[in-house]
């Protein structure tokens, strides 16, 4: 899966960003999967906008950006729909868990609206991360780090060739970030996928082949 950036600039950033260096603001760049991108965003750069702009949940910026050629504002919402179903999959910062569904009925709506991977195989993830035992918890009952783990889960479940993160890890210990990073590096390498880690440090969380600083 291709992506292209041209010129991209958030009209709420634009003066900060034209005022500084980037890697990724303003420039041309073209990756395809299965790269395995790191951005280094500190803080105040633009991280999340970034993903929500390649996501598709933001349109306020001057510039495009291409999946397969397809400029993603010119997307119907079917078309934008296909995209996040079969091809583009994200782990949000704020996470997005409905907090009053169980822990297991966050996942299975995920994995009723685009089906990947069997429930089997989801009970055996939530296992091998720590929270096999919180299955039937209400969301809003767990706690951050729990909640990170569920929703790495739910991004893993459905089909992607390209996977978004915006710090995947910070509410989780080096213990806890070690089993989730094999996990992600696993169903990646499955789906011959690529990568995109947004963090606020340089890391080495993935063998990654670019690195841009924002």
């Amino acid at each position: 899966m291709h992506l292209q950036i041209e010129q991209l600039i958030p009209i709420p950033l634009q003066e900060n960003v034209l005022a500084r260096e980037s890697g990724i603001w303003n420039k041309a760049l073209s990756l395809s999967a299965p790269d395995y991108i790191s951005i280094q965003a500190p803080s105040g750069t633009g991280k999340t906008t970034l993903i929500h702009c390649l996501y598709g949940v933001r349109t306020d910026y001057s510039g495009n950006i291409l999946w397969q050629g397809k400029n993603l504002r010119q997307c119907s919402a079917e078309e934008l729909a296909t995209l996040r179903a079969k091809d583009l999959s994200v782990i949000f910062q704020d996470l997005r868990l409905f907090p009053e569904l169980t822990a297991w009925e966050n996942l299975m709506v995920k994995q009723q609206l685009t089906p990947g991977i069997d429930e089997k195989e989801i009970e055996d993830w939530m296992k091998r991360l720590g929270i096999g035992h919180k299955k039937n918890a209400p969301g809003k009952t767990l706690s951050y780090g729990e909640q990170q783990r569920l929703a790495i889960i739910r991004a893993l479940i459905q089909p992607f060739q390209f996977l978004l993160m915006d710090e995947p890890f910070s509410h989780l210990d080096q213990r806890n970030t070690q089993i989730a990073r094999e996990l992600i590096l696993e169903i990646v390498q499955r789906n011959k996928a690529g990568l995109l880690l947004a963090d606020l440090d340089q890391n080495d969380f993935f063998p990654y082949h670019k690195t841009y600083t924002l």
